[in-house]
């Protein structure tokens, strides 16, 4: 044989002695996603429970303007100093368990909805400002649409709180301030009213009004009503009603209880005056306004007796036989009145919820939800990881939270 002939298979037969199969990596493979749509938690306690929910906090990433927004920084904080303890500085006596955050941020408002719903709350009743450019209401708008999305793939409902304060600025007429009234109603008719999450009284969807303080007539409520064919089931702030109610109009169903120094007993005496009285429940509160450079006090301290004053305010609700309840609030925490969790109460409000409707859940849970969102902030950018924690999400709102738990110990492990 030809001498190079045999060098050269010589050779052919040492590099397929070398050549090795690929190794497999765990980076090729994907996390498939096994999508669940939500189920209803099952309550012993067949009260419906909604919590009022602000939509207003802005972070500088979202606040439009480089700045966090005034909920965090009243006119004298500033969230960039952060203190020995790691906590920014913030307009609140009380800190969030998150730290301060956006209310358009996804993450942060399934962490939100996943403890709501493991609480045995129903829904939100959202603070709205309605449709004008005016302030940071475009911000208070844009987060809104993105609450309800959120809320949706959860799984609970929500309605309006309409501020018809916001109709005191900028107009030369009643006139005016009618016709924007009209257009906020428009709106919320085309986007929000006819939406299956939306919650409807008696067939109707529901409004609240917070007052009402600048449409105090029920001629006028006539005319901001007048051009929806689907009426709403109208509720206005406690000893309000007689603004929406006369003779000639009928607007109003009912009031509901909010916080102030009245007394409690004092306010659940409307319900014999009254149609239909939404309750009220509260932890307590404890304003920043004074400190943080926006007035006085708008009401004294209401002390929150380590929870037994929102014990006490949820039996009475119970005591008082009535079939709707909103907790006040989730999250104002200018005002001291928040259920979130907190580094203060931690889910010591949750907690009595999940006791007070009747849910087979604790505060496990309420910790895993925890757990959920600071992997979801920790992994942002990690694609499988994201896709992992999606898993857990499917698995949180379809009620299967052993698998949700042992998915998220996985991740964190």
């Amino acid at each position: 044989m030809d001498i190079r002939m045999t060098i050269w298979l010589l050779w052919a037969v040492f590099l397929v002695g070398c050549k090795k199969e690929k190794p497999t990596s765990d980076t090729n493979k994907e996390t498939k996603i096994e999508t669940f749509e939500p189920v209803a938690v099952t309550k012993a306690n067949a009260m419906k429970v909604w919590v009022h929910y602000m939509p207003w906090f802005e972070d500088k990433a979202t606040s439009g303007n480089g700045k966090w927004g005034q909920h965090w920084t009243m006119a004298n904080k500033n969230p960039d100093i952060i203190g020995a303890d790691g906590k920014r500085q913030i307009a609140s006596h009380y800190y969030p368990l998150i730290g301060p955050y956006a209310s358009s941020d996804t993450d942060v408002l399934e962490y939100h909805f996943l403890l709501m719903k493991y609480a045995g709350i129903d829904g939100i009743l959202i603070d709205w400002y309605g449709t004008r450019q005016l302030y940071d209401y475009p911000q208070n708008k844009r987060n809104t649409e993105a609450i309800v999305a959120v809320l949706e793939k959860v799984g609970l409902q929500y309605a309006i709180v309409y501020e018809d304060q916001t109709l005191r600025d900028g107009f030369d007429s009643d006139a005016q301030r009618l016709s924007q009234a009209v257009a906020d109603m428009n709106y919320l008719r085309t986007n929000f009213f006819n939406d299956g999450h939306y919650i409807r009284l008696d067939g109707k969807p529901l409004l609240l009004t917070f007052g009402p303080q600048i449409i105090n007539t029920p001629s006028g409520w006539n005319t901001v009503f007048n051009t929806l064919v689907d009426k709403p089931a109208f509720f206005t702030l406690y000893n309000h009603s007689h603004l929406a109610n006369n003779a000639t109009y009928q607007l109003a169903t009912g009031e509901y209880i909010w916080v102030d120094a009245t007394p409690m007993e004092t306010k659940y005496a409307r319900k014999h005056e009254v149609p239909q009285l939404i309750g009220g429940a509260y932890p307590g509160f404890d304003d920043y306004y004074k400190e943080g450079g926006w007035g006085e006090q708008v009401l004294g301290d209401i002390d929150h007796e380590d929870g037994a004053l929102f014990d006490r305010s949820l039996q009475m609700a119970t005591d008082e036989n009535r079939t709707q309840l909103q907790l006040i609030t989730w999250n104002d925490f200018g005002e001291g009145t928040m259920i979130e969790p907190t580094h203060e109460f931690q889910y010591a409000f949750l907690e009595k919820l999940q006791d007070f409707t009747g849910l087979p859940y604790n505060k496990a849970i309420l910790e895993q939800i925890y757990a959920y969102y600071t992997l979801k902030k920790q992994f942002a950018d990690q694609p499988e990881k994201q896709k992992q924690l999606l898993q857990a999400f499917y698995y949180l709102i379809s009620l299967q939270h052993n698998k949700a738990m042992g998915l998220i110990n996985e991740i964190a492990n």
